[in-house]
Parts: C-alpha cells; structure tokens; sequence
C-alpha cells in the first residue's frame, strides 16, 4: 500500500504527514512524501534549499517512526495541484493526504486551492488534514 503526503513544511503539511505516518505504522504502508513546485525561473536558490530541508526533516520523523518512505521534490512545469495528482497516478498511491488551511472566498479566487484541485481531480481517495 502506498500513501502520498502532499508536504510543503506548513503546520497543515506536518499535521498531514503526522496522520500518514500513523496510518502506515497501524497498515505497514509505504509514504512518500512529495512536493510540487513550478521549477524554471519562478523558483530561487533558497526557496529550493528550504523544500530539500522540509523534505529531509519528514523523512527523519518517519524513518524514526519506523515508517517505510521516500520524499520527492517536483518540479515539472505544472501547478502543484496538477502535478500532484498527476504524480499520485503514475506512482499508483492508495491514498492522498493534504493539509488545508482556512482561506476566503477572494483568496481561493485569485489564489486558488492546490487542496480543492487535488480533493476534486485525484483517482484515489484523498484525507484533508486542519491543523
């Protein structure tokens, strides 16, 4: 069995990541946990630094844990929401687990909701996650 954390170092991501290490330990299931970032020009050194230091962080509170896991940094030209559930697919995940935190209606207008597209377009089933 395979779970995907969609894991971005926020303390929605970390609550995500906690349910998914306790579900894996009770089932024996392995967790990757993945995040999505635009890649090209639109990302900077630091901001790369610090998903490699979020990434290896969850991989420690796992493999502490005794969780079988694997991270993943994407960067494949989609929004992270797209390439999620795209990933989610091609790696053939059982389940999707995502943080989300409360936003207004004019921020998901303009913003968008990487949860609501993941919730909406995923083929398996997906756990959301309130801090």
């Amino acid at each position: 069995m395979k779970y995907l954390v969609s894991y971005n170092g926020s303390a929605e991501s970390m609550a995500a990541l906690e349910l998914a290490k306790q579900q894996a330990r009770v089932v024996g299931a392995r967790v990757l946990v993945v995040t999505s970032m635009w890649g090209g020009t639109k990302e900077k050194a630091l901001d790369i630094s610090q998903v490699r230091a979020d990434l290896e962080a969850a991989r420690q509170v796992l493999e502490e844990a005794g969780v079988d896991c694997r991270t993943h940094e994407l960067a494949r030209g989609l929004s992270p929401g797209e390439d999620l559930v795209r990933y989610a697919a091609e790696c053939g995940a059982d389940l999707m687990f995502v943080g989300i935190e409360k936003r207004s209606r004019t921020q998901k207008l303009l913003l968008g909701s990487t949860a609501q597209f993941i919730i909406l377009k995923a083929k398996c089933p997906v756990v959301t996650v309130k801090a």
